[in-house]
């Protein structure tokens, strides 16, 4: 891989709004493989902070960021 793809799988991985899902099409890496990308290349704090930015996240996977909005939409509404 060059370093200038894995710089692009860094940026992606680094981005609210692209999803895993989103990164395996235009890639064709898994979410696992892009796990170890980014502990390979970042240093451990920032591979530590960006894991517990991802964990906490709903874009990053895209099936539960859609469930979570289809329910925000049908709860009613607050009094």
């Amino acid at each position: 891989m060059s370093p200038e793809q894995t710089d692009n799988i860094i940026r992606m991985a680094w981005c609210d709004r692209t999803s895993f899902e989103t990164i395996e099409e235009k890639t064709g890496l898994s979410e696992a493989e892009v796990i170890k990308i980014m502990r390979a290349e970042l240093k451990r704090k920032s591979f530590n902070n960006w894991r517990a930015r991802v964990s906490g996240r709903v874009t990053k996977h895209r099936k539960r960021f859609r469930s979570e909005r289809k329910q925000l939409r049908e709860s009613p509404p607050l009094p």
